[in-house]
């Protein structure tokens, strides 16, 4: 099983604060970076197929779990000091990175997967030749890490005097230019239309999860999207089913997309969506049309249709025969349609994830001492809509559960 202290691990995320050094008017932590990063990669990534060229996104998607996971074994270590030890100190670099993959030896039980961390780790510090096909993911998703910081400067630029920023904001533009030949790049510095996409995309990092009670740590609601990604993926390893890439590219990005809505609605937490028998189809009828009117006129024609995809229906295992969306069951997606060219999702399993960071999120505050009404009964409300030894797309959540209140 899922070691429940690897999920807590990545859950930390949501508790490392970044440019500790400068005035911040408002929370910036590892997990809501990791979100816009792979938001900013997306956008970038899928010009660049635009363009006929093709995007490993396999390994940029583990890639971005692998590196935020490094983060939170190294929070306290700023990244200009991580470049001046690779530079000056190679040999000490390289025992940095194998005490960072010791922390997670214990917590890792797919030998598979800690082998592909492994080997991330390696090829970054270039111990271990990257294979051809994942340098331009590589490349798209240094660029968007360059880019997402950059934003995240330019939030903060508005209350910190200008000598605290001229130096990192010129350090940081001089990294981008060697990325401006990736057109979504060049759009997004030159704030053209994907610029605009993630300045409402950014509306969700200003959004806490749970703001009718006190909670610690806070979640914005693009943080949780990222978390909601990657324990999509582990999840979905926990069922041993080999699934295919677009499988795999579809589960993540359905999970990072999945509150995309709320960008434009807010987050309407779940009593007051569920106050009355139709008002939660009323919200998703108010929000479908409230995203083809504000978000869709801000995507580009190449992934437009393919976000709309990941957001309907997004807890709902489904497929797409010849441009249509067609519902299924988990046997079948596995004997069937377990195939690039039927595009499936694990939507059940996204769902899971969602309430395994829900339950998460109340647990966490339960245990530092923060709790509330809410809290309590969201908490017993998740653990009881799941019965014992009951499987969903493979995966017995509620023992996830227990044994996160275990730990």
């Amino acid at each position: 099983m899922l070691d429940t202290r690897l999920i807590l691990k990545l859950y930390e995320g949501f508790s490392i604060q970044r440019w500790t050094d400068l005035i911040r008017p408002f929370e910036l932590v590892e997990m809501d970076k990791a979100a816009e990063k792979m938001v900013v990669a997306y956008i970038i990534g899928k010009y660049e197929e635009a363009a006929g060229k093709k995007i490993d996104w396999n390994w940029m998607i583990y890639a971005s779990l692998f590196e935020l996971l490094k983060k939170i074994a190294l929070c306290d270590i700023k990244s200009p000091v991580l470049h001046m030890i690779k530079n000056q100190f190679p040999d000490e670099y390289t025992r940095l990175n194998e005490w960072v993959l010791a922390q997670y030896k214990d917590l890792i039980h797919d030998k598979e997967f800690f082998s592909d961390f492994t080997m991330y780790i390696g090829q970054i510090s270039g111990t271990f030749k990257m294979n051809e096909e994942s340098k331009l993911a590589a490349r798209v998703l240094k660029a968007a890490h360059k880019f997402a910081s950059l934003r995240e400067l330019e939030m903060i630029e508005c209350v910190n005097e200008e000598e605290r920023l001229s130096n990192i904001k010129k350090e940081l533009n001089s990294d981008l230019q060697k990325y401006l030949d990736l057109k979504g790049l060049q759009l997004l510095v030159t704030r053209q239309r994907p610029f605009d996409f993630i300045m409402k995309i950014e509306q969700l990092r200003f959004q806490t999860r749970w703001n009718q009670t006190p909670r610690v740590p806070h979640t914005s609601v693009l943080g949780h999207c990222y978390f909601v990604a990657a324990m999509t993926i582990l999840l979905m390893r926990e069922t041993s089913v080999q699934i295919c890439p677009r499988r795999l590219y579809n589960d993540f990005f359905s999970g990072l997309f999945h509150d995309l809505p709320e960008a434009v609605t807010r987050d309407i937490i779940s009593p007051v969506k569920q106050a009355t028998d139709e008002l939660p189809f009323i919200v998703k009828k108010i929000e479908d049309e409230i995203v083809r009117s504000e978000l869709v006129p801000l995507m580009d024609e190449s992934y437009v249709n393919e976000i709309l995809y990941f957001i309907n229906e997004e807890f709902a295992n489904r497929i797409e025969i010849n441009g249509k969306t067609i519902f299924v069951d988990w046997d079948e997606l596995n004997s069937k349609y377990n195939k690039d060219s039927y595009n499936p999702i694990d939507g059940k399993t996204v769902r899971l994830s969602d309430h395994l960071s829900a339950f998460i999120e109340a647990h966490s505050s339960i245990k530092h001492g923060i709790t509330s009404e809410h809290l309590q009964s969201g908490k017993e409300n998740l653990l009881n809509s799941y019965e014992k030894a009951k499987l969903i797309n493979g995966i017995n959540i509620r023992d996830i559960f227990e044994n996160i209140i275990k730990n």
